[in-house]
């Protein structure tokens, strides 16, 4: 299958699944702010933006970075957000409210074009979704004034327990339950993420490791909410195991989460983030 229609073929999915995903999504883990979403404030901070502004909150998802832009731009500056789900963009629209200084588009990272030049970019957590990132980091740059700030933030490829304890031991179960491309994880360090940026022409690039902490409960709520909101299609895949893999599965994962868990049972995992920043040359 040629490149460009396996990149066609993992875009439609993807919009399927946020298009499933993102009511709870968003009302687990973005509105709230919590474990790794703590990280809205600093991507924000770091990305320089002022009053006045014009910015682009790319993949915006269901809205939590745009919505604390949009105060920051104040009622002279500009947001617009993009997002390939529709439902994310109505979600989104929802809790951003009804604001002059912010536009929703439906539309394609890679392909995106404005008649505007923007004073920075932010993205968080949607880089690994592009499968042609390459090509999303240099339309861009097309876009973003010189020298303008471009932030973004990935999940660490090391230290991220949430995940690690489950896909890692699934995938032994299910060797196609994750598709293998893209590779979700591939920014997932600062020297993959540092040099994808370079690629493509930017410079002064940062990359900072922050830690942040989450508690999904004891053992059994993160077990039963992890199959709780699975997406339809991996939901397909992990019903297809027997009672027995079922029940194997989940002692490997609870041996996986012990070292996490406190006298209470309360699991607590680490979970890094990278985030990055560069200026338009």
């Amino acid at each position: 299958m040629k490149k460009e229609s396996k990149d066609i073929k993992y875009k439609q999915r993807t919009i399927l699944v946020w298009n499933e995903i993102a009511p709870f999504y968003h009302k687990r883990w973005a509105r709230n702010e919590i474990g790794p979403f703590n990280v809205t404030n600093e991507l924000i901070k770091l990305s320089k933006i002022k009053s006045g502004d014009s910015v682009l909150d790319l993949a915006c998802g269901t809205g939590l970075v745009t919505k604390k832009i949009a105060r920051k731009v104040g009622k002279n500056g500009m947001v617009y957000a993009i997002d390939s789900s529709k439902t994310a963009i109505n979600i989104a629209k929802k809790w951003v409210g009804v604001k002059e200084n912010v536009r929703f588009i439906i539309g394609d990272a890679e392909t995106i074009q404005f008649n505007t030049k923007f004073d920075a970019i932010s993205c968080q957590y949607a880089l690994f979704f592009f499968p042609n990132a390459k090509k999303v980091l240099k339309n861009l740059k097309k876009i973003l004034k010189k020298n303008g700030m471009i932030a973004m933030s990935v999940h660490s490829k090391t230290n991220v327990p949430y995940f690690d304890s489950i896909l890692n031991p699934v995938r032994k179960f299910i060797p196609d339950y994750l598709p293998k491309y893209p590779e979700l994880d591939r920014f997932g360090t600062a020297k993959t993420f540092r040099e994808e940026f370079a690629k493509a022409g930017y410079q002064k690039i940062v990359v900072r490791k922050l830690l942040y902490h989450y508690s999904p409960g004891n053992f059994s709520d993160y077990w039963n909410n992890y199959k709780k909101y699975l997406s339809e299609p991996l939901k397909q895949k992990f019903n297809k195991l027997s009672r027995y893999q079922k029940s194997n599965l989940r002692e490997i994962v609870k041996d996986n989460t012990a070292q996490y868990a406190k006298k209470d049972g309360k699991i607590i995992f680490p979970w890094e983030v990278l985030v990055l920043t560069a200026r338009n040359s």
